[in-house]
């Protein structure tokens, strides 16, 4: 299972436990069956436990629950992701001033008037 979406799933449940996996599939947007898959396996990993609302009219209603488990992993991951965005954010950083210094460095081109536009021929 994707550990993207395993995130996304206990951030979720973590938001509201009372999300169907219905719901929860489309904000995650996935099918159904991804859904009820990754829900199967946090559970099966011990991160996750549902609870039947009993005094639900729809008996297969359930609330989902982080166990510590699912909270300490979710931690793990959110530091990964944080960790890796800001990698990311640092090499973008340093695209961008090279790229600026590449641009302030080239002599202007006869094209490179931005003010400048051409008309279509009639």
């Amino acid at each position: 299972m994707n550990e993207e979406i395993s995130y996304k799933v206990i951030k979720l449940i973590e938001q509201n436990p009372a999300l169907s996996q219905r719901a929860l599939a489309r904000e995650l947007g996935v099918s159904l069956g991804k859904t009820n898959y990754c829900i199967r396996a946090l559970m099966d990993r011990g991160w996750v436990k549902a609870r039947n609302l009993k005094n639900n009219k729809n008996k297969l209603a359930y609330s989902y629950l982080l166990t510590p488990k699912g909270l300490e992993k979710k931690t793990r991951i959110t530091a990964r992701f944080l960790k890796q965005r800001m990698n990311e954010y640092e090499a973008l950083k340093q695209e961008i001033e090279s790229l600026r210094k590449e641009v302030s460095q080239s002599p202007p081109s006869a094209d490179d008037n931005s003010t400048h536009m051409e008309k279509e021929p009639s």
